[in-house]
């Protein structure tokens, strides 16, 4: 639904540079709401259109049917290329700076000129900005850490975002009318199944390197042509990633891979231990002298220093050669060990499914429960749930329940830290349901860590949820001391969640292996708001196993007896 995104941005915009020209705040939010409804639908904008059903979209009057109608029939709107005429060229950049609202940007480019990232520096730096009303030096500092952050993330991509392109580069390269290929698969930080990649490395296995070559610089996707050569092709794709292609023969392709699965560090530690036992490892084999004694497969490099294949996520030097080396490896968590998504939104609250639609979406997936876990009542922006609509759903919940004989609905909330670290329902309230994740959904600088702390507390709250704060694309975790919250973790018996949502991945794979080591049991939850979502698992469980989880580890991969036998309100 490509359409339906490419909208929901272009009215994000339309609603920013309207705030940053200082027009009517309704105008605004109509814009901002519309984009929320376009961006939430689980329709296709496209189809709607055609079908004449664009007034079934809620708060999307005449005016905005128009300009989507405007924009699918000519790839733009009218109205909009004549107010971005009117704006700064790098108004939307700034934007992108966590703090700088289009209202800071409107005073600063009125009093200072500023129009782009380099002239908002400056003026930070020399304390012109910190002069205008409204500057405090907590709002300077935050600016500046926003500009480094930008910085950080402007050249990478989400894992979500790559792993579809690799997909359809992997299947173009298959579908050609003669065989090219035996193998191909992705490498370097993909295959680590790192949040985010610079750009796509592929090793195809192929001894008509040359017709390979050829048929990959055909992929529609292709912007320009970097470079070309025999066995090694580079590519520009439309949106901006760059892809190697790099063909190797049968007998070297193990060794490749190995080698351009990386990491740096790592591969410096194999190459370490090869040259120790009178052995040499590059891309091409491992070789005795000049004799090659191995390198067709992966494992064969790694058996050649005397140690187990090592999977590629924990590939990052933080000790896995020397667990390889004492044969103490973990068994990492599969995708296939998942048995339920403790973490699941409905209607009731900002879902877009309702309990049953989600239920049936879940039992296809193969799991054995599921928690729907809908906001509380604190969470108004997402229509948390009262009291009264909370026992509505256990009602519904305990209805399909009995349905099922296959499947079980655990009935829950994700119940909101509040600032002074107490929570949004009681305990009255919270022991009377089957599961309860406890989140930080607002005040994030009023002490995320005792608040948390505070919430792991509680013998009713099983879970916390996304326990940084971070989105990854455009805001850093809040400040929190995860070594504290991890012995807190432990002290209570609380999880800790490893969010799959592809902008979250929090825990990320750091605080996950501390937390393992810590003995703290975590959650690999999606968060989903819609069936679709529920493929975002796949990056909660990388995240997982570059974390050296196992399946002992994660609550939502043990069966529902042990799961219940684990929460605190049946330890006590």
């Amino acid at each position: 639904m490509l359409k339906n995104k490419e909208i929901a941005q272009l009215f994000t915009k339309f609603a920013d540079i309207l705030e940053f020209q200082g027009e009517n705040v309704f105008k605004i939010n109509a814009y901002r709401k519309a984009s929320r409804v376009i961006s939430d639908s689980i329709e296709d904008i496209e189809i709607l259109w055609k079908e004449k059903r664009l007034s079934e979209l809620s708060g999307i009057g005449k005016a905005l049917q128009e300009k989507i109608s405007e924009y699918i029939q000519t790839g733009k709107v009218g109205a909009f290329e004549n107010l971005i005429a009117e704006i700064p060229e790098e108004l939307f950049t700034l934007l992108s700076i966590q703090g700088y609202g289009p209202k800071t940007a409107a005073l600063a480019h009125k009093e200072l000129n500023v129009e782009t990232v380099e002239d908002l520096q400056r003026v930070l730096e020399d304390g012109r900005l910190a002069a205008l009303p409204g500057m405090g030096a907590k709002k300077i500092m935050n600016l500046k850490k926003g500009i480094e952050f930008l910085k950080s993330v402007s050249d990478r991509f989400s894992i979500a975002a790559v792993l579809p392109v690799v997909g359809a580069i992997i299947d173009h390269m298959q579908n050609h009318k003669e065989p090219l290929i035996n193998r191909i698969l992705p490498a370097g930080s993909i295959r680590r199944f790192k949040e985010t990649v610079h750009d796509i490395d592929i090793l195809a296995e192929s001894d008509k390197s040359r017709d390979t070559i050829k048929h990959f610089l055909s992929f529609p996707a292709i912007r320009r042509k970097i470079g070309a050569g025999q066995t090694k092709a580079s590519v520009l794709l439309e949106d901006g990633l760059q892809v190697d292609l790099r063909v190797v023969p049968s007998g070297s392709f193990g060794a490749a891979l190995q080698y351009f699965t990386g990491s740096q560090a790592h591969n410096v530690r194999v190459r370490e231990l090869a040259r120790k036992k009178g052995l040499k490892i590059n891309e091409y084999g491992v070789f005795q002298q000049e004799r090659q004694i191995a390198g067709e497969s992966e494992a064969e490099v790694y058996q050649s220093i005397d140690m187990p294949f090592i999977a590629p996520e924990l590939r990052e030097d933080r000790g896995e050669i020397e667990a390889a080396l004492e044969n103490r490896l973990p068994d990492l968590i599969e995708i296939t060990d998942i048995k339920g998504d403790l973490h699941i939104h409905s209607l009731y609250s900002d879902g877009h499914m309702s309990i049953a639609e989600m239920a049936g979406h879940l039992r296809d997936f193969g799991y054995e429960y599921a928690a729907i876990c809908d906001h509380s009542k604190s969470a108004f922006y997402a229509n948390g749930l009262s009291e009264e609509r909370l026992w509505r759903q256990q009602d519904e919940i305990r209805a399909l329940n009995q349905q099922y004989t296959d499947f079980t609905l655990l009935s829950g909330i994700e119940v909101d830290i509040l600032p002074d670290g107490t929570l949004d329902f009681s305990d009255n309230v919270l022991e009377q349901l089957d599961f309860v994740i406890a989140s930080i959904h607002s005040a994030f600088k009023s002490d995320p860590t005792l608040r948390i702390m505070e919430a792991m507390k509680n013998p009713f709250v099983d879970v916390i949820g996304h326990p940084t704060g971070r989105l990854i694309s455009r805001r850093e975790a809040y400040s929190v001391d995860m070594k504290t919250i991890i012995d807190m973790a432990v002290k209570t018996g609380t999880a800790l969640e490893i969010n799959s949502f592809w902008d979250r991945l929090d825990l990320n794979d750091i605080h996950s292996k501390l937390a393992v080591e810590s003995g703290v049991k975590l959650a690999i939850n999606t968060d989903s708001h819609h069936d679709q979502h529920l493929e975002m698992i796949q990056f909660g469980v990388g995240t997982a196993r570059r974390g050296w989880c196992s399946k002992l580890d994660v609550i939502n991969a043990w069966d529902l007896k042990r799961l219940k036998d684990w929460q605190k309100r049946n330890r006590l």
